[in-house]
């Protein structure tokens, strides 16, 4: 079981920047893959990034390729999302999960482990 919960999020000026941090329970936090999701206002679930357990296999949506970085430290049991030169459309409720393996790591569905999610507002 793990249980996460999230950070960092707020109301930011397009152009600026946010730290979402994802604080993990469970001493096997360094064994899964952890990635990002976001939903927008009545839009469905979208993949954000994703961070294998060694942090050696990243993957961004094309959407935030180049503006957001992904990272871990297995010693905090936390991810974390660097989000830079953020758009009014980034605007949306973002949430960390977890699974374990090496496969569909950008379907949410496969992830049985989610936080409760935070707000990340972005004005034009």
């Amino acid at each position: 079981q793990v249980q996460l919960v999230e950070s960092g999020g707020g109301l930011v000026q397009a152009g600026g920047s946010l730290r979402l941090s994802c604080a993990a329970s469970g001493r096997t936090f360094s064994t899964y893959a952890m990635g990002w999701f976001r939903q927008a206002p009545g839009k469905e679930r979208e993949f954000v990034a994703v961070i294998s357990w060694s942090g050696d296999n990243i993957y961004y949506a094309n959407s935030v390729k180049g503006r957001f970085t992904i990272s871990r430290d297995n010693a905090k049991n936390t991810v974390y999302l660097q989000m830079n030169s953020l758009k009014p459309e980034d605007t949306a409720v973002y949430y960390c999960a977890a699974k374990y393996g090496s496969s569909s790591w950008l379907r949410g569905e496969t992830y049985p482990y989610w936080g409760q999610g935070t707000q990340v507002t972005v004005s034009s």
